[in-house]
Formats: C-alpha cells, structure tokens, sequence
C-alpha cells in the first residue's frame, strides 16, 4: 500500500471562504483536531496576509506536535521572511512556495514572460530552501498551463531545493482523465521527480475535486490538499473526509492509504461547522444527516438482515455510532417491528398489522416519526376495543363571536352516518354530534389533553372519562389534530361501553 500524505488547508484556503473565517482561539482549537486526525501536514495561513495571520501561523506552528506546519508564500522575499518567522517554531515547519504558470495568469495577473517566472522560481525556492529544508512548490492554475512549460517549472524548482511539487487544478477546471494523464505525463519528463512528492490540490468548481484528486492519486501523486467538510473559495476545495474514507473503503483499487485516523472525522466535520456556523448539508456524504439514514423499507429491510447490503462503510469508521432508520411514509414493517422490539414492544403480527396501518396514517402528516410517536402508536392498543362505532372525517367551525360548529362523519358496522351539532367549543360542539349518532345519554365527568411527542406536530393524547348508567369508562385518542384525537376518545369510550352492554 502506498502512503499518501494529507496536506490539509483548512485553515488557509479554507478559510478564505466567505463566511468561514475563524479567530485565533478557534484555529488553534481546529489545529488541535486535526493533528489529532492524523494529518500529515497544516497549512496554517498565509502569514503575509495580515498582522493577525501571522499570529495565527505562529501560534499554530508552536502548538502542534505530531504533523508539519506550513505557511503560504508568493515568490517574493518578504513573503517567504513571513512565512519562515511564523513556522520556525514548529517542531517540523515548512515553507509553501506558489506562482502561477499559466498563459493566461502570467499576462493578465503576473505581467511576466515564461523567462522571468522561471527567473523567479530559481531565486526564491533557492532562497526559502536557505531557512527551511522542507519547500514545497505550486504551479497555480497547472491544470491550464501548457505542459511543457511546466515540465521546465518543475524542474526548475526540482534543483532549487523543492522537496514537494504541487500540480493545483485552481480552478476546478480539468477532468479526472485530464489530471490522470497531466500527472503522467510530469512523471514521464521531469528530471529528478522521482525524488520529490507529488501533490494534488483541486478545487470543486465543477463538482470533480475529490474525483480528479484520486485521479491524480492513480496517476502516481503521493499527497493530497484538501479540507474538512470540502471548504474553501468559490464552490470550495477537495473533500478530507471523503477523500480519507475513499482510499479507505476501496483500498484494495486504489493500492493507497492514508494515516487519518478515520473516527474522528465526524467529530471535526461537527467541530468546524459549530465554529464557522456553516451547516452540513444533509446529503453530503460521509457526515451530512442522512449519509448512514434510511427511510425507504426496502433499505430498511435488506439493512436489518445484513448492513452490508445499503451500507458501504460502517457509521462507526467515521465516528457516528451507529446508522440510523428513518421512520416515516416510506418505511416498511421490518423497520416498525425492529424500532418497536428495541423500545422494548414485542408484537404479535395482527398487532404489528393494526398498528402499521396507523403508522402509515401518522407518517403522511409528519415527516420524520420520533421514538415517541412510536411508543404512542402502540400504546394505542391497550385501549382498543370491538369497534362498533369509527370516525371517518370532522369538520369544525370555530372562532371569536361565532358559532362553534362541528361536522362528524361515523362509521356504524356498515352504515355511515353523518350529524351537524353546535356547542360552546369545537370539542363540545363534536362530541354533541356523536352523542346525535350514537342516540346513548352520555356524561363527560372528565377529559384531558396532553403532547405525548415533541415538537410543532407533536402528537396529543386525549383521555375522557364517560358515564352511562352505572358504566364509567375511560376513552384515549391520539393525533396530531387534537380535535381528532378528542373525537377518537370520546368514540373510544362509547365502543367500550357498547361492548359491556352485548
């Protein structure tokens, strides 16, 4: 297995993202993670930069212990003095070289010829090699550059000392193919390249950073730039975690490896969200919410019988302790049965059948069903009975100085019967209007309404206790609609007292 170094850049290029920028306290805080990760290299800032990125570089630079620590440099003298002052108290510092190589970069930006920007190159990787034996060496914008060309810029910093060749696809421009045969190519021309790392810096304009990184990766490159959760300018830079967890699940195609230590990429993933308030989208693989989720039942069901069928890493490999099943329209009764016996509810198959009928009625009006709305759900059978009566719809009027009106729709074995009655509210107008179906002389000595589940669609529990006679009863009813769910009480309460009459 080859090693492939993770040079991360969270905290420079990343950072340079708009919204995404941290004071000291936090850097240093996500320096700590990352060189707990296991990365092999930090690029802690671009030193030049401002009086506070230095600061930051310094600070950094003294407070790791096990990885390298970079700081960015243009090809100009004071930019490397910055940069060497800041990392020269790390206990393994090294200077990032950059200059761009590309036609359009060296007339429109740089205003160079091909000759001075490989004047420069010699002079100034020569230069910071005098500080610092670890130089590593960009080509900005490579991927556009014309490839002679870079064989010469290469080669160049080669015997100026470069120790590390960076072929950055800068804007996110090339394909995995593009970058696959550029980095042959660089590998097949350039004098002393086997003696130096080759790094591979994409960016995600056109959504192929963490492909053309293994491209490059394929093709022979032994480090790769990237940052936690993909951050960096414009539409941000090659994935870490999805990078790491890549070379780690289809190790055996891509002969590679690296030394992340992969648990606790869900733990930083979170860390750097919190710090810059840039959530993780759902669907973003490796850490978004719904990576190790399912909701589908036939996910669901092959997920139960063996994870290995939808799951192609384990939740635990990225530090999530386990996957998690989506209860809601699409799930099927595997996944019903299995949350029900984890809660700790054993059911027979015509209770699981009952009660899955009302699940399915529950997860068309909420999104997502909590353990809660489960719990609830079953709970609903130790109050069930013969059900001679059955609410089939309502309909209620009700407001400020206007009549409170209720509509109830009822199910009696086959017949269907319908009442209209007012009340002094809508439950009372409801219950009046059963009271027209059912023709029973009923009393409500008690009724209550409590939330059983959380949030805005929480699920309400209505409990009535009934007279008839000499029958006291109690009815339950549970809905998101708590009229319902008082109607469903009062019904429940009537059935039970119709079944002790017969």
């Amino acid at each position: 297995m080859r090693k492939i170094k993770v040079f991360d850049t969270t905290l420079r290029d990343g950072e340079q993202s708009p919204g995404c920028s941290m004071n000291l306290s936090e850097k240093l805080q996500m320096a700590r993670a990352l060189d707990a990760l296991g990365v092999d290299i930090i690029e802690a800032g671009f030193a030049i930069a401002s009086p506070e990125d230095f600061k930051s570089v310094e600070a950094i630079a003294k407070t790791v212990q096990n990885c390298k620590v970079a700081s960015l440099a243009r090809c100009t003298q004071g930019d490397i003095d910055a940069a060497w002052n800041a990392v020269k108290g790390a206990k393994y510092p090294r200077i990032h070289v950059f200059i761009a190589t590309s036609d359009i970069h060296m007339e429109y930006k740089l205003k160079m010829t091909r000759e001075q920007v490989l004047e420069s190159i010699a002079k100034h990787v020569a230069y910071a090699k005098s500080f610092c034996e670890d130089i590593e060496f960009s080509c900005e914008d490579a991927s556009r550059s014309e490839w002679a060309f870079l064989v010469k810029c290469c080669e160049t910093a080669i015997k100026a000392g470069a120790m590390v060749l960076n072929i950055p696809d800068t804007v996110g421009y090339s394909s995995p193919q593009e970058m696959f045969d550029l980095i042959t190519y660089l590998r097949a021309n350039t004098e002393g390249i086997e003696n130096v790392d080759i790094s591979a810096h994409c960016h995600d304009d056109l959504g192929m950073a963490v492909a053309n990184s293994l491209a490059c990766i394929r093709a022979g490159a032994t480090q790769v730039e990237c940052t936690v959760n993909g951050i960096g300018e414009r539409a941000g830079n090659a994935s870490l975690e999805e990078i790491a967890m890549v070379l780690k699940t289809r190790h055996e195609y891509y002969q590679a490896e690296t030394g992340i230590n992969t648990r606790q990429i869900y733990r930083i993933s979170k860390l750097l969200s919190s710090i810059t308030g840039v959530p993780i989208a759902p669907s973003k693989s490796i850490v978004g919410a719904n990576a190790f989720a399912h909701e589908s039942g036939i996910h669901q069901h092959g997920v139960i019988a063996n994870a290995l069928t939808y799951e192609i890493m384990k939740p635990d490999d990225v530090g999530i302790p386990q996957n998690t099943m989506v209860l809601g329209k699409h799930s099927g009764k595997h996944a019903l049965r299995d949350r029900l016996s984890q809660l700790g509810y054993e059911v027979s198959k015509e209770q699981l059948d009952e009660i899955f009928v009302r699940f399915k009625a529950l997860a068309d009006k909420k999104k997502n069903l909590t353990d809660h709305d489960i719990e609830a759900l079953a709970l609903v059978d130790t109050h069930a009975v013969a059900a001679t009566y059955e609410l089939l719809s309502h309909l209620v009027s009700t407001g400020t100085d206007i009549t409170n009106l209720a509509c109830v729709k009822i199910k009696k074995n086959d017949e269907i019967i319908e009442e209209v009655a007012i009340g002094t509210g809508p439950i009372d107008a409801s219950f009046k209007a059963v009271d027209k179906i059912t023709g029973l002389d009923i009393t409500l000595e008690n009724f209550s309404l409590n939330a059983v589940t959380d949030g805005e669609d929480a699920m309400g529990e209505a409990v009535v206790k009934l007279r008839c006679g000499n029958a006291l009863v109690t009815g339950c009813g549970l809905s998101t609609d708590v009229i319902e769910s008082s109607i469903r009480a009062y019904i429940n309460g009537i059935n039970k007292i119709v079944g002790s009459k017969n």
